[in-house]
């Protein structure tokens, strides 16, 4: 059964915060306390992958990364969820197709950092991510310039909405985007590894 969120009504708004989560910090928390306040969803999940098909070198077990999120994320709109390795898809596109069916009646956004939306033209079938879901891109130091000149910006030019529109994204029409200038904390997963502080 994929199901495994019990608190969830009809037309309830989440965000889905996806990544290996190798380690978890305090950036990932922010950031989904950021979306929640700005971007009006009722919950952010934090969908812990299984791998990263982009990585060379695998990261923790699953097992230890999700109890780390737990550990960090005492939030109870919080939820950590590994969805992704119990539904068996590990590009984007596939998890929010498995997503959308198993909670039909969920308004679902996704969420990334700016860095990401840099990249999506990247992604495979990232246009079918801008057809399923509202995007939430908030941004990480040094990234807002590249990110608003990204291909995916561009072409979905159309559909952004304005910061002050933002609290309108979770219950907008795909294709829709909105891209928020937030106080961002400059710390990554990267360099936590790098300094010894957690071991897969």
């Amino acid at each position: 059964m994929l199901s495994s969120h019990k608190y969830l009504a009809p037309g309830m708004t989440v965000g889905l915060l996806g990544g290996s989560f190798d380690p978890p910090h305090a950036g990932h928390l922010h950031i989904s306390q950021e979306a929640l306040k700005r971007f009006g969803l009722d919950q952010v999940w934090w969908l812990v992958s299984p791998g990263n098909p982009l990585k060379a070198a695998g990261p923790a077990p699953i097992a230890r990364r999700m109890a780390a999120c737990r550990d960090l994320a005492r939030d109870p709109r919080i939820h950590i969820s590994d969805f992704e390795a119990r539904a068996g898809t590990r590009v984007t596109a596939d998890t929010l197709a498995a997503l959308q069916n198993v909670y039909p009646s969920v308004r679902f956004t996704w969420l990334m950092g700016a860095d990401n939306l840099a990249q999506l033209h990247r992604w495979g079938r990232w246009r079918e991510i801008m057809a399923r879901v509202p995007v939430g891109v908030l941004a990480r130091p040094g990234d807002r310039i590249a990110a608003r000149l990204a291909p995916a910006a561009r072409i979905y030019r159309h559909a952004m909405l304005k910061a002050g529109e933002a609290p309108l994204l979770s219950r907008a029409e795909a294709p829709a985007w909105c891209f928020l200038n937030v106080p961002m904390r400059d710390e990554s997963s990267s360099a936590i590894r790098a300094r010894g502080e957690w071991r897969g």
